[in-house]
């Protein structure tokens, strides 16, 4: 078994970040503490790929852990005959790490110095002082067929003379219409004996953001909404026509670069970003140092809180700037989730994974991370995609995890609203869901349908044809009822609407499963080496002993159907016969309940919080207890208590809160935090999937 991993090149610019991305995410479904290295990196005070990977990992190893040189102190070694003490540094260095880490990937150089030649033979040195088998990757951008088999040959080739061993070859930037006849050639000339996979050349990865422009020039932030920043820049337009001519040339994505006191252009350009007419530029870049006119200030803030637009000035003039604009280059970053989600569905798509695993020969870890269990999810909700259908079509954070989730080929979604107005609010975001279902339900040929289905379910509640028709126009009601059609195998709401606006449907028209008798929820509490299950932490107020108990049993399942072996434990104030009083006598009750409806669960209770987590605890207050210390399940007798102890847990223990879970139903609907965030949301539709899933193997 493999230790270690090297990602190396033989030119700059071969999309290493996103190999090693990759390999990342796979390595994090399997081990709990993984490391990464760096020999060498830029001359700068943080690097961007070690920042990327540990944040985005949460890897125990501080920035300067994981390099062992910058470039110029590198370089210095070097030109004084010292490069046995520069590899000597760096293997004491990776050593160090290493006797940390289940696992080190080491990523090499980035072919930023004057000898590539050098560069090459350091990374190949370093990959065998280091004992690590190599990824090579090879930049496939602009090369013809026979120009990549020339340099998979010659990577191949070039790396086995110094005696390195391959582990796989990965061709990034391919040509998409090239890759067919390029994997053909490959398989019929036998070039190689390592897997070789081919990575299409994905636009949106090298496209540099507004904000990594504006960083990179040093600019000021005159106008517009921070999370702008986020918007890629598709090319760069001077703007020195009149205006009527210059709106001709800018599309989606431009990033217009005038002189501060084009008061025309300006105005102009903001017109065309709420104009359904114009493309959607990214963002205005302003030279010469020129301050808005107050006229055109007060235009701009009376229109809106911020611009619709990013808006940034220089001081250096439009020729200069537009220059060293031209240069920035895009990188991976942990706050762009839209790269990432690109990233990982592009490396995803193309590489065989369990042959990559098998190769490496990784060994699974007992505990679960946060990032392992969260890849587990989009991997499980992927491997049979199920149809989604977000009623809140129009809100931002939605449009944005759509789009992840689209690029990592998680789930098929439908959203509702209306059209025009999510195709305008999916321009002003600059998204790419050209292919993403939108239903009207006011105009939907359902609409008539579904109505009279829902009055012959409420007529004897006196709701009248009108007032069912009335109903379904609303998109909570309307999502519900395609869940219940079958339409769509699941629905999460929640962004806006509040918890009950999002169960109020799902109780009228899908209703509960069949043995269940309440709604519940529950929370996905990931800790740092384990995922454990909260409810009911969201629905419930004060629930009978007769509904703990089915509230226990449908925490159990649901644990069950996320891998998590379902231990109970039925929390009160005090553990076993201690306690006496009419609440630990209703979580007595319960348990009764449960165990006489289940005698195959695993069930303790009444039992503290600290008796059922903690194994020297349990020695003492139930030391026959097949649950207690290992409990993995917690049901909390009301919701003041559910509620508030998850949140305690999810801030002092700098958990991670999936959630809230809604089970009982007979198909899946679930609600979303009005504060949520993006990975929330994503998080959200991979749970929806993989309980529909688990539906659809029920009633088989």
């Amino acid at each position: 078994m493999s230790k270690s991993l090297f990602i190396a090149t033989l030119e700059p610019s071969g999309g290493k970040s996103v190999v090693a991305l990759g390999i990342m995410e796979l390595l994090s479904r399997r081990l709990h503490n993984i490391g990464f290295f760096r020999p060498i990196i830029p001359d700068v005070e943080c690097d961007n790929n070690i920042q990327l990977i540990l944040n985005r990992y949460n890897l125990k190893s501080s920035h300067e852990d994981m390099y062992a040189y910058k470039h110029e102190d590198a370089r210095r070694l070097v030109s004084h005959g010292q490069s046995d003490l520069l590899l000597k540094n760096i293997l004491e260095k990776y050593k160090a790490l290493e006797s940390r880490c289940d696992f080190v990937l080491c990523e090499g150089t980035d072919y930023t110095g004057v000898n590539s030649a050098f560069e090459f033979e350091f990374n190949a040195g370093v990959a065998n002082d280091l004992g690590c088998p190599i990824v090579a990757v090879v930049n496939g951008r602009g090369k013809s067929p026979q120009e990549i088999l020339d340099a998979t040959r010659f990577a191949r080739d070039a790396f086995e003379s110094q005696g390195c061993t391959i582990l796989a070859i990965l061709v990034n930037r391919v040509e998409p219409r090239n890759a067919g006849l390029i994997n053909a050639q490959l398989k019929d000339e036998m070039l190689v004996k390592e897997p070789v996979y081919l990575l299409p050349e994905e636009p949106l990865l090298g496209k540099p953001t507004v904000g990594e422009i504006a960083a990179t020039l040093k600019s000021r932030h005159l106008q517009g909404d921070p999370e702008d920043l986020k918007r890629d820049v598709l090319d760069i337009k001077i703007a020195a026509m009149n205006l009527p001519h210059f709106l001709d040339y800018i599309g989606d994505g431009t990033l217009v670069i005038t002189p501060g006191d084009r008061s025309d252009v300006i105005l102009g350009s903001l017109a065309a970003t709420v104009s359904e007419t114009y493309p959607n530029i990214s963002g205005l870049l302003l030279t010469g140092g020129l301050p808005l006119e107050p006229q055109v200030q007060r235009l701009i803030k009376g229109s809106k809180k911020t611009s619709p637009i990013p808006i940034f000035s220089v001081d250096t003039d439009t020729y200069a700037t537009a220059i060293k604009a031209e240069s920035v280059r895009a990188a991976l970053t942990p706050q762009n989730e839209r790269k990432i989600a690109s990233a990982l569905g592009l490396f995803e798509a193309h590489v065989n994974i369990a042959e990559i695993e098998e190769r490496i020969k990784v060994v699974r870890s007992t505990s679960v991370t946060p990032i392992m269990f969260e890849y587990n999810l989009i991997e499980r909700a992927k491997a049979r995609k199920q149809r989604i259908v977000l009623p809140e079509g129009s809100e931002r954070r939605i449009l944005q995890a759509s789009e992840i989730l689209l690029r990592r080929q998680v789930v098929d979604i439908t959203l509702l609203g209306n059209p025009e107005d999510i195709r305008r609010k999916i321009s002003g975001l600059g998204l790419n869901l050209e292919n993403i279902k939108i239903v009207d339900p006011m105009q939907s040929e359902l609409l008539e349908e579904y109505a009279m289905i829902y009055y012959g379910m409420r007529k004897h509640k006196g709701i009248s044809e009108k007032m069912a028709r009335d109903t379904l126009t609303d998109v909570s009601f309307f999502g519900t009822m395609m869940v219940y059609k079958g339409i769509a195998d699941g629905m999460v709401s929640g962004a806006v609407h509040t918890t009950g606006e999002t169960i109020r449907p799902a109780l009228q028209i899908i209703r509960t499963r069949a043995g269940v008798a309440i709604v519940s929820s529950v929370f996905l509490m990931c800790l740092a080496d384990r995922v454990l299950v909260y409810g009911d932490c969201a629905v419930n107020p004060d629930p009978s002993a007769e509904q703990l108990a089915d509230i226990a049993v449908s925490s159990a399942e649901t644990a069950k159907i996320y891998g998590i072996e379902p231990r109970i434990a039925m929390c009160s104030y005090s553990t076993g016969k201690s306690g006496q009083g009419k609440d630990v006598d209703k979580v007595r009750e319960a348990t009764r309940l449960a165990k006489e409806n289940r005698p195959d669960l695993k069930i303790e209770g009444p039992i503290q919080y600290d008796a059922a987590v903690d194994a020297g605890v349990a020695e003492t207050k139930l030391p026959q207890s097949e649950v207690a210390g290992r409990a993995t399940v917690f049901i909390f007798p009301d919701l003041n208590t559910g509620n508030n102890l998850y949140k305690a847990v999810q801030r002092s223990a700098n958990a991670v809160a999936i959630g809230p879970v809604l089970q009982g139903l007979d198909k899946p609907v679930n609600d979303l935090s009005r504060g949520c965030t993006i990975p929330d949301i994503v998080n959200t539709v991979a749970i929806t999937a993989i309980q529909a899933q688990a539906a659809v193997s029920e009633d088989g």
